[in-house]
């Protein structure tokens, strides 16, 4: 990775959820353009909380649950 992509990096979370300045914004905005592996990093961070919703919405089987409810209470 680049420093350019390094840098970048730094302020993606900041950049997706529109809380860099402008200008920042603009630079992250010209360098992904160009760059093929950064592409691919801010699609996946777009995708991960959809991902996480579909994933956390699953029911477990309840004879997993109550399994991993009894693990958990052996643990403490």
């Amino acid at each position: 990775m680049t420093q350019t992509c390094q840098s970048g990096v730094a302020l993606l979370m900041e950049y997706l959820e529109g809380s860099v300045a402008p200008d920042v914004a603009a630079a992250i905005e010209r360098h992904v353009s160009g760059c093929t592996r950064c592409q691919a990093f801010v699609e996946s961070y777009r995708l991960t909380p959809g991902i996480f919703r579909t994933a956390t919405t699953v029911e477990l089987p309840e004879d997993l649950a109550r399994s991993l409810q009894e693990a958990l209470r052996r643990e403490r």
